[in-house]
């Protein structure tokens, strides 16, 4: 581990970044160039004094997941990423078809529209990151473990957590979220971790395998979604959809019309913000009790 390169890399690249880079307000009397070292630490999710001991040249050796948010908070990018987990003395991590390290740029886009719902996924439906807008709309998405992580699992694995979605949308995205690990599992053979979605799939949901026996491909999202939301009702959002081809990441962003009554009912979501989340909390606890 070169704890002399990567305290020296560290601090360059939190230097470097300005506090409107990363969604944050710059606020007064701010003499430290780029980002401070406790605004790094909450961007990582990891506290203060474990982060200002790693820069300083002090403390064990982080773990890979450690390293990952750190790359996610400083916006590092895939080979900055690389050279950050070598310098740990982990050697350079390798790039798999699940894209995991999000893509800076996709992280710049997120971190403006702070009322608008967005989130970023990788080819397999796994939830990179969201808006806080997005949190209060769906609940949180990137804290979940094993194949809960995807999307697609999820749908057919559990299909009470579709309540957002009204028909014919329903339909319409059961058949575009089987295409798309169509996609990946051709892509990536059956050995992938896409191929292991199938095979767990095929097992918990006749649905699935109906779909997937249809061998459909190219089903593309609706760009228009009718949503029945638990707390201000019935949304019409426009769902804009950008791929990011390098890294294989997919955002997406849900607008409403200016003036509208849904526009009037995101804005409120927006209003309730992370309380919003309590509700779909309460739902996640009554899976669990069932």
């Amino acid at each position: 581990m070169e704890y002399g390169e990567l305290s020296d890399f560290l601090r360059k690249r939190r230097e470097a970044l300005q506090p409107e880079d990363v969604g944050m307000p710059r606020g007064r009397r701010r003499r430290t160039p780029g980002l401070r070292r406790e605004e790094v630490a909450a961007l990582a999710s990891m506290s203060t004094d474990y982060y200002s001991r790693l820069e300083g040249g002090r403390g064990p050796q982080p773990s890979v997941e450690m390293l990952g948010s750190i790359a996610r908070a400083l916006r590092l990018t895939l080979e900055e990423r690389d050279h950050l987990f070598v310098l740990a003395g982990h050697g350079v991590p390798p790039r798999t078809t699940r894209a995991c390290h999000v893509d800076p740029g996709m992280l710049r886009i997120m971190d403006r529209p702070r009322d608008t719902p967005a989130l970023l996924l990788n080819r397999c439906g796994e939830t990179l990151a969201q808006t806080p807008a997005h949190v209060a709309f769906a609940g949180e998405q990137t804290n979940r473990e094993g194949m809960d992580r995807s999307e697609i699992y999820r749908w057919f694995a559990d299909p009470s957590g579709r309540v957002l979605y009204q028909e014919p949308d329903r339909t319409n995205h059961s058949r575009m979220l089987v295409s798309m690990l169509r996609g990946v599992f051709t892509a990536d053979g059956p050995k992938s971790y896409a191929a292991s979605i199938v095979r767990a799939l095929q097992k918990l949901s006749p649905e699935f395998t109906e779909l997937w026996e249809r061998h459909e491909v190219g089903v593309t999202h609706s760009r228009t979604k009718r949503f029945d939301h638990p707390v201000v009702g019935e949304l019409e959002l426009y769902c804009e959809v950008i791929d990011n081809r390098d890294q294989q990441q997919t955002l997406v962003v849900f607008t409403a019309a200016p003036g509208s009554e849904s526009a009037e009912r995101l804005q409120l979501l927006t209003v309730l913000g992370t309380n919003e989340g309590n509700f779909w909390k309460g739902l996640a606890g009554a899976k669990t009790e069932s």
